[in-house]
């Protein structure tokens, strides 16, 4: 991440641990996707078709572990 004059920047360090890719409407990777999609969007119009799709796009979670975090603050 940076500012718009590309002098204050963010740096995330970590690993990352990826979902299987959904294959199933029913399972545990849609099941992930779904509590993500509320988290950040609430409730879905329909979810069936939400389902579908995930499986259809082939959807997997990424998880990233933050490990170190370090940059340069704007107004430097």
């Amino acid at each position: 991440m940076t500012s718009d004059d590309r002098w204050a920047y963010t740096v995330v360090e970590g690993t990352t641990e990826l979902t299987p890719v959904a294959r199933d409407a029913h399972d545990v990777t849609v099941e992930e996707l779904i509590r993500l999609y509320r988290d950040v969007q609430g409730e879905h119009p329909d979810w069936d078709d939400y389902r579908a799709a995930m499986v259809r796009d082939h959807r997997l979670v990424l998880r990233l572990h933050v490990e170190r975090a370090y940059g340069l603050p704007r107004g430097r």
